[in-house]
């Protein structure tokens, strides 16, 4: 099995490196880590709407730095800080996703860092 790891050595808040990669390729699969509204190292301002958009826009723009695209994506992880954003982030996820629903949980979380929502991916492709 190969295994093609993608953007590691990115750095988060503060300018401190981040310990993982922003996704890992294996087999077809492609594991996109958590995205938040970060934009040059720190997190935009705003609520759920910007966030959301931005958090979104970050995971896709690495899936298709490996050469997918939404069509590939298989299961979507969202995690957001106040369970009162559910309706206006549905609205904003439906944006993107209408075409190519993939499978997708959705849970309230204490987020690790100073925002609104939290998204991952996983993606296949047939190699």
């Amino acid at each position: 099995m190969t295994i093609r790891r993608h953007g590691s050595g990115e750095t988060g808040p503060g300018g401190r490196p981040l310990p993982f990669a922003r996704a890992v390729e294996a087999d077809g699969w492609l594991y996109v880590s958590g995205q938040v509204a970060m934009e040059n190292g720190e997190i935009i301002e705003g609520g759920i709407v910007p966030q959301a958009h931005k958090a979104i826009q970050n995971m896709l723009a690495i899936l298709e730095e490996a050469g997918y695209d939404r069509s590939h994506i298989v299961r979507v992880g969202v995690w957001l800080d106040d369970p009162r954003d559910f309706a206006t982030f549905n609205k904003i996820y439906a944006s993107y996703f209408s075409d190519h629903p993939p499978a997708r949980a959705c849970v309230q979380a204490s987020m690790m860092v100073d925002c609104k929502v939290e998204i991952d991916c996983v993606a296949y492709k047939k190699p």
